[in-house]
């Protein structure tokens, strides 16, 4: 198809989840921001290691931890350096697994600000008519397909339900209500704008 136009956008999510904690100075439960840094204690042969939160009210430290008596040697070097040097690739990998700081303390905010890197796949045709988002995601996010679509692209969610049910929308392996979930990791969607009189403004917002 001479007028498609393949796109991979490459999103992660900017705000992490804050874990919702009984803060004893405060008197209430209040949300904790990661600090970015660790706490890394050694009893002997055993190593201890948390990632450091704070209080966005008071700053009162609370300690999410990574794991508690584990043998030194079952620990990679590269791991342990990483941690006593606070590395912040790690401790953003930490710091935004939702799912396991949930598990911990039950309840936490989620926010759905991303963002979103576009790279343009193949030289782009003369007359783009059909868009091929390729999604790849650094870690699961708490929104919507179609608010992340609506967003990007500058159009309204109603527009894209349309373009669905007229076929002009279609999300690849996801089936039907794929817009109302989540994007996921590897997410094909394709768009046919031939009819669409702002065709090269979603266009140029898509990325090209």
């Amino acid at each position: 198809m001479s007028g498609l136009l393949r796109i991979r956008w490459a999103i992660a999510p900017e705000i992490a989840p804050r874990p919702l904690i009984t803060c004893n100075r405060c008197g209430g439960l209040r949300p904790y921001r990661s600090s970015g840094k660790f706490r890394v204690n050694a009893n002997g042969k055993r190593i201890d290691a948390w990632l450091i939160y704070r209080c966005v009210d008071c700053d009162n430290s609370w300690n999410f931890a990574i794991f508690e008596r584990r043998n030194r040697r079952d620990i990679e070097p590269a791991l342990l350096a990483a941690l006593e040097g606070n590395d912040p690739a790690l401790a953003r990998r930490h710091a935004f697994d939702a799912a396991v700081l949930r598990s911990h303390v039950g309840r936490i905010e989620e926010f759905p600000d991303v963002a979103v890197e576009r790279h343009v796949l193949e030289r782009r045709p003369e007359h783009a008519t059909v868009l091929d988002l390729r999604l790849t995601l650094e870690m699961p996010v708490p929104l919507r397909l179609d608010r992340l679509l609506a967003g990007e692209l500058g159009v309204s969610r109603s527009r894209l339900q349309a373009w669905e049910e007229r076929r002009r929308l279609f999300v690849e392996l996801d089936g039907a209500k794929a817009l109302r979930r989540p994007p996921r990791d590897g997410m094909a969607i394709r768009i046919d704008l031939s009819d669409e009189p702002d065709r090269d403004t979603i266009v140029a917002a898509a990325g090209a």
